[in-house]
């Protein structure tokens, strides 16, 4: 895999067990810029995102949002806010900055506002993964 010349590639890597065993393996892709560009949270995987992942109980968020901008934490068992880029401040919790993450269990509501431009990934997880 290569980013190209001169561009910059971050990579997060999340695993997410399948709802339903044995699965085949499989890879999807979509452009998602033109929605994110909307300000708001963007359904990037899972049910009615832009790609599948074989979780019905499972989905990844994303916004990119400009300074002074927000967005409210989907209400969840359990949830995972990652800051890919930038500094926002989290409700209840204070400032979060570049690569720091949040866990939420029976949670979300929370305002998430942008101290500057920043990137945010919300991971939403409507039931606990099978043992």
């Amino acid at each position: 895999m290569s980013a190209g010349t001169g561009r910059r590639l971050r990579v997060v890597q999340m695993w997410v067990p399948p709802t339903v065993p044995n699965l085949a393996p499989s890879y999807q892709e979509r452009d998602v810029t033109a929605a994110l560009a909307g300000g708001g949270l963007v359904t990037v995987a899972g049910e009615g995102g832009a790609v599948t992942i074989g979780n019905r109980d499972a989905a990844l968020q994303v916004a990119q949002l400009e300074a002074g901008r927000s967005i409210v934490i989907p209400t969840a068992p359990f949830g995972h806010v990652f800051v890919a880029k930038g500094s926002a401040g989290f409700e209840g919790i204070g400032l979060v900055e570049h690569g720091d993450a949040v866990r939420l269990t029976d949670s979300g509501g929370q305002r998430l506002q942008a101290e500057s431009a920043c990137e945010v990934l919300v991971w939403e997880m409507q039931a606990a993964a099978p043992r």
